[in-house]
């Protein structure tokens, strides 16, 4: 892509000023005005700080969306760098300022060459970061107002180089729900336990029971993940109290939804067979977020055939699967869809996603924009003769 300078300052400018799920005002603002000053239809709203673009060309019938996600997240930036966040307590952790530079460049270059035939949807989604921007858009009507036969998504990978790209058939992230049990016994002196419910005791045992879930209940041969990773329970100052109350919460994951609805009804089943053996109360809620992302057969193939185009022989087609969530799953929920990993070069010194020392890497935007060019340019090709 030219004007690789541009894009680089413009990416910088976004990572210093970050703006959380639904509040991304600014952002918007910049995605807008760049893809009308390229001409570019613009619609703004979907999913509040939602912006989608749109651009035709020839006579094609065919329809696609491009997804790039531009929310950061609730955290402190620790490196130093020219450009660090500063907004205090929020950081673009995950390179989604980098995603939306990219579609921004792919548009910019499509808009001025038009060599496709059809109708290509640039979707500038909020809230990524567990807040429900994909699933409010899809609410909001996004595949009714912009019908689409395909839809794609893409997402930087540390550890894979920058001209390097993965492109799988099948899961790539897995489902992600949040669960909560609350024990309820009846609270008594510590030194007289037989005199109470003890809640403390029975969660002990259902936290180490739940990884029997995974190791003696779903199929060996089906991913899955079940964490418990918050704990509520007495005052630190009272050591002397077993309390009424312990509340848990935690999460799943899994790749197929006969897997997530296993999860859901076995972590249920341990939290209320647990309290009856401990003679308390327990309640249960499983709170169904993501769910997983599978890519699409067809979309898949035309993601590859265009990857070999950009990357040639660094086009990988064996990638594991992650178990973390995305909820572009909500968007191939709708249309057929693919989602592919682009490289973001080493982790240098550690700093994977949701760290507090990441940053995209801006050598990636070149590759990354290319790949959308010739993405459009494959699923949209201009028929000869």
């Amino acid at each position: 892509m030219s004007d690789h300078a541009f894009w680089r300052s413009l990416r910088q400018d976004l990572h210093a000023h970050p703006e959380l799920g639904f509040e991304e005002h600014r952002t918007s603002e910049i995605v807008a005005r760049l893809l009308g000053e390229d001409g570019i239809a613009v619609h703004r709203g979907l999913g509040g700080t939602g912006v989608v673009g749109t651009l035709k060309a020839g006579d094609g019938n065919r329809a696609i969306g491009l997804r790039a996600d531009m929310d950061a997240l609730a955290m402190p930036e620790t490196a130093d760098r020219p450009y660090k966040s500063t907004v205090p307590g929020k950081m673009h952790a995950c390179g989604h300022d980098g995603h939306t530079v990219m579609l921004l460049a792919a548009a910019r270059y499509l808009a001025r060459t038009k060599d496709f035939s059809g109708t290509v949807h640039f979707i500038f989604q909020p809230a990524e970061e567990g807040r429900g921007g994909a699933k409010k858009m899809v609410e909001d009507g996004l595949f009714k107002l912009f019908p689409c036969d395909a839809v794609y998504g893409l997402h930087n990978m540390p550890g894979l180089d920058v001209d390097e790209m993965a492109v799988v058939e099948g899961p790539q992230l897995a489902s992600s729900d949040s669960w909560r049990v609350t024990f309820k016994g009846t609270g008594t002196h510590g030194a007289k336990p037989h005199l109470g419910r003890d809640p403390v005791t029975a969660s002990g045992h259902f936290i180490a029971a739940l990884q029997t879930i995974v190791g003696r209940v779903v199929d060996p041969l089906q991913p899955a993940v079940v964490s418990a990773c918050s704990v509520e329970a007495g005052d630190p100052n009272a050591l002397n109290v077993i309390p009424d109350i312990v509340k848990i919460g935690g999460t799943a994951r899994a790749y197929s939804p006969e897997t997530r609805d296993q999860l859901e009804e076995e972590i249920g089943r341990l939290a209320h067979g647990m309290a009856a053996s401990f003679g308390v109360e327990a309640e249960y809620r499983f709170i169904r977020r993501i769910p997983p992302v599978v890519n699409a057969k067809e979309p898949t193939q035309t993601a590859l055939r265009a990857a070999e185009t950009v990357f040639g022989e660094k086009v990988r087609t064996a990638f594991p699967p992650s178990t973390a969530g995305d909820d572009f799953a909500f968007f191939g929920h709708e249309v057929p869809g693919c989602y592919v990993w682009l490289g973001n070069g080493p982790a240098v010194d550690g700093a994977l996603h949701h760290n507090t020392a990441y940053d995209f890497n801006d050598d990636a935007i070149s590759y990354g924009a290319a790949y959308w060019v010739r993405l459009t340019e494959t699923e949209l090709p201009i028929k000869s003769g």
